[in-house]
């Protein structure tokens, strides 16, 4: 059987059993699923996704503003790093949402992990949107609080509210009076589909690579190769 046919495995995962179980069918429905079934009984998620994203931006910036003394421009930081898409498909991944969601036999095929992460993370902000029209606003505030809040202090900590390419260069300042620089390694690929390998360098020293549809994706994907590498040798 399915994931998506025992719906009840996933209210256990996520802590929330719904009156209405349309709510969280609905959720879970991509609009490549309706593309390929247009007699299903219910439409695709996006609609609740567009919810659940609001819920979601109120419930974090209530948070923020109700515990934190710092400036706007911090807490809108502190907001991004929590409600991105990366992190939305991360906090997914931890109840296995990507196998429960109705997807057509293309998408279910595709390997492709930036795509898959993508249709997650929108799962994620459908599903609080199903969970608030469902229970209301303290359960759903309850739900994002459980799943995300909690990962604001190893955010902060780990400085996640940067992007790669800042982060790292405050360390190599901070620790070395060194700026790092980027170099393209390989280009491939014809004009309309281009593909960058980028390197990080600290003077001529290689730290890492990064692989992107532009120069710019490759030069954040090094950085974070540089920060993960480092912290896996204890350097930060």
């Amino acid at each position: 059987m399915e994931k998506r046919e025992q719906p009840e495995l996933l209210e256990a995962a996520i802590g929330v059993t719904f009156k209405d179980k349309n709510f969280l069918k609905e959720a879970l429905v991509h609009r490549s699923y309706i593309n390929e079934h247009p007699s299903f009984a219910l439409g695709h998620n996006e609609r609740l996704e567009f919810l659940g994203d609001a819920v979601l931006e109120l419930v974090v910036t209530e948070y923020l503003f109700k515990n934190y003394p710092n400036p706007e421009g911090e807490l809108t930081n502190w907001r991004a790093a929590l409600v991105n898409a990366k992190m939305l498909a991360e906090v997914g991944g931890t109840f296995d949402l990507y196998g429960y969601l109705y997807l057509s036999r293309g998408e279910s095929k595709d390997n492709n992990v930036k795509a898959k992460n993508y249709i997650l993370a929108n799962a994620v902000e459908a599903l609080i949107g199903a969970i608030y029209l469902d229970q209301g606003w303290e359960v759903a505030k309850d739900f994002i609080s459980r799943i995300l809040l909690t990962r604001l202090d190893y955010i902060l900590e780990h400085k996640l509210y940067m992007d790669a390419k800042s982060h790292f260069q405050e360390i190599t300042q901070e620790k070395m009076g060194i700026t790092p620089n980027y170099k393209v390694v390989e280009e491939s690929g014809p004009d309309h589909n281009k593909k960058f390998v980028v390197g990080i360098y600290l003077g001529e020293e290689l730290i890492a690579e990064g692989e992107g549809t532009s120069k710019q994706e490759a030069q954040m994907a090094a950085a974070e190769n540089a920060l993960i590498r480092w912290e896996n040798e204890g350097k930060i």
